[in-house]
């Protein structure tokens, strides 16, 4: 689960798991949240293990991805954050879940896939805060891989939240690419948003330190407040 908390501001639990439904942002390649038009391999499996921050949301999160069959992967996500600048302090519980299909993916050239996410988020307090919010979202991820190793991501997505009976919808989107600086290190850099609201933007790094083992950070700003996550992952 790759920063599921970010833009936490405190305007409400609707709009703190619609976050987490945006391109990508719950599963997405650490450290980005743009995510890319790939899959594991048949048989291939990855862990993923966070921190992140969002304005005064700080919180942790542990993923897990397999790939069943060729182009398809499907992912499972836990995470927990507390924001201790209310009173009292707030709570936040999410898990998550998504099929990623991407029948056209090349090293060099487009790719192309869709990607299905499901979460739920749960707020508590010392007080009465006690509400739960459920999403859904489909994601069309488009990709472009350059002879340089440099890659392209477009995410393209159409997300449902429901909180108290009420659902709201939403259209989000993002754009970013990952520029290798040496064989092991890449250079991430993303703009993502949705409709009605100003984007994020981040920079990050990437860095294996063996084959299949990976570490990474990034921090960026949007509507007033920065945001900061860094992690591993183990493909295996």
């Amino acid at each position: 689960m790759n920063n599921p908390f970010s833009k936490a501001a405190r305007g409400g639990l609707g709009a703190l798991i619609a976050t987490l439904m945006i391109p990508g942002a719950a599963l997405a390649e650490r450290p980005m949240t743009v995510d890319d038009a790939g899959t594991l391999p048949l048989g291939g499996a990855k862990v993923e293990l966070g921190w992140s921050k969002d304005d005064h949301v700080k919180g942790f999160e542990a993923a897990v991805g397999y790939g069943p069959i060729d182009n398809v992967e499907v992912e499972l996500s836990v995470g927990r954050a507390k924001d201790d600048d209310v009173s009292p302090d707030q709570t936040f519980e999410g898990i998550g879940a998504a099929v990623k299909w991407v029948p056209l993916q090349q090293e060099t050239g487009p790719s192309v896939g869709l990607k299905f996410e499901w979460g739920r988020e749960d707020a508590s307090d010392d007080a009465d805060l006690d509400e739960t919010a459920d999403a859904v979202a489909v994601i069309a991820l488009f990709g472009w891989g350059l002879e340089s190793g440099q890659t392209l991501h477009l995410n393209l997505s159409r997300e449902w939240v429901e909180v108290d009976d009420e659902t709201e919808a939403d259209n989000g989107w993002g754009i970013g690419t990952a520029y290798p600086v040496t064989d092991e290190l890449a250079v991430t850099a993303e703009v993502f948003g949705s409709l009605y609201h100003a984007p994020d933007k981040a920079l990050g790094l990437r860095y294996e330190i063996i084959e299949g083992l990976k570490v990474s950070g990034a921090a960026g700003r949007g509507s007033g407040r920065s945001f900061a996550n860094v992690g591993v992952a183990w493909e295996f």
